[in-house]
């Protein structure tokens, strides 16, 4: 199993010279212990994940402070950006990181952010699909052919040359449907357990195996990266006590998060007429089935069994999701932690022997 570290929550409401330590730290821990990737959000509009509004930015600036782990979108709402800038964007990441960049590409989620788009919240992912279809393209050297703004016919190719001959693509799936047409395009998976079941993911990782095969690609090569909400320690009651707060705070501003969690528990509900007594027991009642199997949230033994359920699964790589706890120490204090869970899953190494 590949580990790698996810950002999601960070808080850009409050003013600071301080907002991107705990990123810019965690990073180098990444980059200093061979994790796999950091994967770098697009937020708008909402003081969590306020920091990132643009992940290639986040990622150019990582790209100065690590040598060795690949630095990824998580993911560009390409609806929300011309495709031309997307390719140029992440052609300069690549070759400021040395050819590590990799892009997730999502259809987008709430309305307020299509204020960037020119098309329809409805159409976002035929949008998606499209624009994919034109940045792969791109980055690959091939002239793209755009509408300008007087109606004239571009044949656009973007610079700079990405080091990569061909940077790593991801989907952010949920339906079925997106998984399956994912494994038809060849393209890497992007998931979540938060608001899902390791039994309701597990017949849509199939689908996308088959979907692989079924059009001609290697359904094993293909990756499937899950991301994952973590915070390990050595004590699991002073874990709990440490993220039920922060974890708590983290669903109350997102509701769909919150129905979607109590619908994977077998409660369907709509958070519409509850009172604040009401939530803060369906919060509480959240956090409990969420740390049974749905979180790295424990020590590094107690989790192990999450991380082999998603093994089995066919996940590829789990992306831990860090910063909704929004504590610097607590967060840095637990990446030991999380590394002894790290080393317990890597493969053994073979040493040959002299004959």
């Amino acid at each position: 199993m590949k580990f790698s570290l996810f950002y999601f929550d960070g808080d850009g409401s409050r003013p600071g010279q301080e907002n991107y330590r705990l990123l810019m730290d965690s990073a180098q821990f990444a980059d200093a212990n061979d994790l796999e990737a950091l994967w770098v959000p697009e937020r708008h509009f909402h003081a969590f994940g306020g920091l990132y509004p643009n992940p290639s930015i986040v990622s150019a600036a990582l790209a100065m402070v690590t040598r060795k782990v690949q630095l990824r979108a998580g993911s560009v709402v390409a609806a929300l950006h011309h495709p031309a800038r997307v390719a140029e964007e992440w052609a300069v990441v690549d070759n400021l990181s040395g050819g590590r960049a990799g892009i997730a590409i999502a259809a987008g989620w709430t309305k307020d952010e299509f204020v960037f788009s020119k098309e329809p919240h409805g159409n976002r992912r035929s949008t998606m699909w499209r624009s994919y279809e034109q940045i792969s393209r791109l980055l690959a050297g091939e002239a793209v052919a755009f509408e300008d703004a007087d109606g004239n016919i571009v044949d656009a190719k973007t610079l700079p040359r990405p080091v990569q001959s061909r940077i790593p693509f991801w989907v952010a799936c949920q339906s079925t449907e997106t998984f399956i047409e994912a494994g038809r395009r060849g393209l890497n998976v992007l998931t979540a357990l938060l608001g899902e079941t390791t039994e309701s993911l597990a017949p849509k990782i199939e689908a996308y195996r088959k979907s692989r095969e079924k059009h001609g690609h290697d359904p094993a090569a293909g990756t499937v990266s899950m991301m994952v909400h973590t915070f390990l320690g050595d004590d699991a009651g002073k874990v709990k006590s440490n993220v039920s707060k922060p974890f708590g705070d983290y669903l109350r501003t997102h509701y769909h998060l919150l129905e979607g969690l109590g619908r994977s528990m077998g409660v369907d509900i709509t958070l519409d007429n509850f009172s604040d007594d009401d939530l803060d027991s369906l919060i509480e009642f959240g956090i409990e089935g969420f740390m049974k199997g749905r979180s790295l949230i424990g020590t590094p033994e107690s989790c192990q069994s999450t991380v082999d359920t998603l093994a089995e699964m066919g996940v590829d790589e789990i992306a831990c999701l860090i910063d909704f706890v929004q504590d610097y120490d607590l967060v840095m204090g637990s990446l030991p932690f999380l590394l002894k869970l790290v080393e317990a899953n890597r493969p053994p190494v073979r040493i040959a022997r002299a004959v």
